[in-house]
């Protein structure tokens, strides 16, 4: 059993920012939304043995809220910035508006949902920049500068790999609490979409999507959303 977790509505995902790795808090809203994604997984009897999510706390937030919800606060949690949400480069903090007033409708599009397009690349002297966060020290030059989908693809599905999927294969009951594209990516892996599909996937926030996979990981039957 494996369910996927978008955090709930973020203070960026309200003001329609490009949020990235910038660690804003969840809005009211999200906070209500990952409360009744907890009552929601409780009341159909879901029970997890692990949980993964990543360094921000929009997604760590939700899982606490979650956790609390199923009275499950005792199960692992493991956290991974090859969790967090995929890295806008130098959009980071721009409005959409303002990217789209900008650059147009067509560049604001691609670097929304398209897959291999990658931001203006974010300098150390960026007000965003994470790159001296004491979370992110070991990283080195492997700290996002800007992502297109393909490259943060690249990183989430290494953890995917070595860390979640070893875990189903042992029967483990899991809980990913992530960001969006953390979530297109595994969807997009986990349902065998092509890449020039991916603008489709959308993951809604606060709403879990619960995948029955056989024993090389594939779906048994479509997913689905418990709300």
């Amino acid at each position: 059993q494996l369910v996927l977790l978008r955090h709930g509505q973020s203070e960026w995902n309200a003001s329609k920012r490009f949020t990235g790795w910038v660690d804003v808090d969840l809005s009211e809203q999200g906070r209500s939304e990952a409360i009744h994604a907890g009552i929601m997984l409780k009341r159909h009897g879901f029970e997890f043995d692990e949980a993964h999510t990543s360094l921000l706390k929009r997604a760590t937030r939700t899982l606490w809220s979650v956790m609390h919800s199923c009275d499950q606060h005792w199960i692992v949690v493991k956290r991974s910035w090859r969790l967090n949400e995929r890295h806008y480069g130098a959009l980071t903090g721009m409005s959409k508006a303002e990217v789209e007033a900008q650059m147009g409708t067509e560049l604001l599009q691609k670097f929304r949902r398209g897959y291999d397009k990658v931001p203006i690349e974010m300098r150390p002297d960026h007000p965003f920049w994470t790159g001296r966060d004491r979370r992110y020290h070991d990283l080195g030059d492997v700290h996002p500068r800007g992502e297109s989908l393909r490259m943060c693809q690249s990183r989430v599905l290494p953890y995917w790999v070595d860390r979640i999927a070893p875990s189903i294969r042992r029967g483990k009951r899991v809980l990913v609490c992530a960001h969006n594209n953390v979530l297109r990516v595994l969807v997009q892996h986990l349902d065998s979409i092509p890449p020039d599909q991916i603008r489709e996937i959308e993951i809604p926030t606060g709403i879990p999507l619960v995948y029955r996979l056989d024993d090389e990981l594939r779906p048994v039957g479509p997913r689905d959303a418990v709300g």
